[in-house]
């Protein structure tokens, strides 16, 4: 299937996810069986945060407040029509790409679900115009400076996820940074492919951990698509980004934890997440693709090990706040940007099958 772009405005949108969801999802599962009615039936009645707060780009210290009371927050009317149609042209166009991989839906993030950065051979997918176009906002930036109370705090990368019609199941929840580990026994976001560790902070006292600190890492996630109770809503679990308790594993997790959903959420919004804060992938049994690309940035004192994944013609086009936020991931040289044959497979603590 050739991808075919969104018009000017973006409001073929809703056509076109439900078009890549009825082509793409649904791969070996039935969606009209009585499981799966019952299964949307119970996410409509019982799906979505109590509470749940959401702020305009203006409203900086409320959305600095909620983010460390809760380990995330909402941010409406992130994106203008314009570069919403943009962020959606690009991530369709790499979900088409990788579906042409993967005829039996395996995933790299459990069935029907995907890692965008994990898929790419170079970890990222700033080597695609559509994601540098997230990472100096006018409406974001000033949120950022706000929460790293500088703005010199570094771009890492960017890559983000979707899940498909029939993800069915839900994914454990999880933390996507932690005190260095073999990797072995544990799976992170920033892993670099040249350390047998995950993670880099250890305290050889004793005495902190990781979680223990200010927040170090912020990721950025926006909405192409509203977040509704059935189509694959992030749940996040307020208030855990410095919990030193073991997060509960699905069959241990607490009724409220299954249904603290981030919806209802307007397309064109922006969750800012803490990545320590527990949070997971819940099932898709919409008709349309639900995609979040996402933009990731590390605190001016904090600093794991980085893939070179920007191009040069990519970093120069970067505003001048851009260029100096992405100094560190910009290569001169030539980078491998193909889509990995196995998508990069599906970390063990993330698998939903």
């Amino acid at each position: 299937m050739n991808f075919k772009p969104l018009n000017d405005s973006g409001r073929s949108s809703v056509s076109e996810a439900l078009r890549l969801g009825e082509t793409y999802g649904w791969v070996g599962v039935d969606r009209h069986s009585s499981d799966i009615a019952a299964l949307k039936e119970r996410l409509i009645r019982q799906n979505g945060l109590v509470g749940l707060e959401a702020f305009e780009p203006n409203e900086i210290e409320d959305a600095k407040r909620v983010f460390y009371r809760d380990g995330f927050v909402l941010v409406k009317n992130a994106l203008t029509s314009d570069q919403l149609s943009e962020a959606r042209n690009g991530s369709y166009r790499v979900i088409s790409e990788i579906m042409a991989l993967d005829a039996k839906r395996d995933g790299n993030r459990g069935s029907h679900r995907y890692s965008f950065g994990a898929a790419s051979t170079s970890g990222h997918q700033l080597h695609n115009s559509e994601w540098a176009m997230l990472i100096d906002l006018p409406t974001v930036t000033p949120i950022l400076e706000a929460i790293f109370e500088s703005p010199d705090y570094i771009c890492r990368g960017g890559g983000g996820d979707f899940c498909l019609p029939g993800a069915t199941r839900y994914q454990p929840l999880h933390s996507d940074v932690g005190d260095r580990r073999p990797k072995t026994t544990h799976a992170a976001a920033a892993d670099s492919d040249s350390s047998k560790f995950s993670g880099s902070f250890w305290d050889p006292r004793g005495l902190m951990t990781l979680r223990d600190l200010p927040c170090p890492y912020v990721c950025c996630n926006y909405l192409m698509t509203d977040f509704t109770a059935i189509n694959g809503a992030t749940r996040q679990i307020p208030g855990t980004q410095n919990s030193r308790e073991a997060i509960p594993t699905l069959e241990d997790e607490p009724e409220w934890m299954t249904f603290s959903t981030i919806n209802p959420a307007p397309a064109g919004s922006l969750l800012i997440r803490d990545p320590r804060t527990w949070h997971g992938g819940t099932p898709n049994v919409s008709n349309e693709v639900r995609a979040i690309p996402n933009i990731e940035y590390y605190a001016p004192w904090f600093h794991e090990p980085m893939a070179r994944s920007m191009p040069l013609d990519i970093y120069n086009s970067l505003s001048d706040h851009g260029k100096n936020i992405c100094r560190l991931i910009v290569s001169s040289s030539e980078i491998d940007t193909a889509i990995r044959t196995n998508l990069g497979g599906t970390p063990h603590l993330l698998q939903t099958t």
